[in-house]
């Protein structure tokens, strides 16, 4: 079935070019985006017609001029859709209720000797971890060969620091090496080889740096841009629910107004 917007068809050429441009699980769900985003954006295209309005030049927030079609859209949008300022108390409310957000990242700063291995090669993981472990014990006699140790035998370029990892933060390696590296205590060698992708690693941690809650007046502009950004979505996506209630609209359900523009 064809989509319409007020008797105005869409063409399915229109969709498949619109489609490049919503990453999507399949071809389908991306048509189906493509496709919502096109009457969403006819169906304000059309309002911004039928209450007269003209568009000067329009720049988006990196400065680049919008199209006349895109630019007459924010017009539409800036005069017919209010949202509320978010105030400090709601700032503060936010705060409160998120101050995990509000904190800086843990930091480990730690060694390791890496002993490659291709993770489907079963002798050779073999031979990485017992390598690792032999290294383990020389370093658990001799805890200043750590670094000699590294420039010696690991395959990773920090070998050339001695095995220095520099400052980690969650998320910076992989999850079976911060499984071991975060349950670390400063200045604790791991007992045990750590086996990843990569093969067996060797791994100290060398110091714990706790992060620190950031105080609400370092963070109240960034929480009150938040807001009102999550605030004018709202209402935009409201505004569109409303026009989407009164149109004739053929080929698509509008109903929720879920459009690219308020996500």
């Amino acid at each position: 079935m064809s989509i319409a917007v007020n008797g105005k068809t869409i063409e399915d050429k229109a969709i498949a070019a619109e489609a490049q441009n919503h990453p999507a699980s399949g071809p389908d769900e991306a048509w189906e985006d493509a496709a919502y985003a096109l009457a969403v954006r006819e169906l304000l295209l059309q309002e911004a017609h039928r209450l007269g309005l003209k568009a000067d030049e329009v720049r988006d927030a990196e400065g680049r001029l919008l199209m006349p079609e895109e630019a007459l859209i924010e017009t539409l949008l800036e005069q017919e859709v209010v949202a509320p300022r978010a105030d400090e108390a709601a700032c503060k409310r936010y705060y409160q209720n998120n101050r995990k957000r509000f904190r800086t990242p843990d930091l480990f700063e730690a060694r390791h000797i890496l002993l490659p291995a291709p993770p489907e090669d079963e002798a050779a993981c073999r031979r990485a971890a017992a390598q690792a472990e032999a290294l383990i014990e020389e370093i658990t006699a001799d805890p200043s060969r750590f670094a000699a140790l590294a420039k010696a035998y690991s395959k990773c370029p920090s070998a050339e620091a001695g095995g220095n990892l520099g400052q980690l933060q969650k998320g910076q390696t992989v999850p079976e090496f911060e499984t071991f590296l975060f349950e670390l205590e400063e200045g604790q060698l791991c007992p045990v080889p750590v086996k990843t992708r990569f093969g067996a690693h060797v791994l100290l941690l060398e110091r714990r740096i706790e992060g620190r809650q950031l105080p609400f007046e370092e963070v109240a502009g960034r929480i009150s841009a938040y807001l009102e950004e999550a605030s004018w979505r709202r209402a935009v996506a409201q505004y569109i629910a409303i026009l989407a209630g009164q149109a004739d609209i053929q080929g698509i359900d509008m109903e929720g107004a879920k459009s690219p523009l308020v996500q």
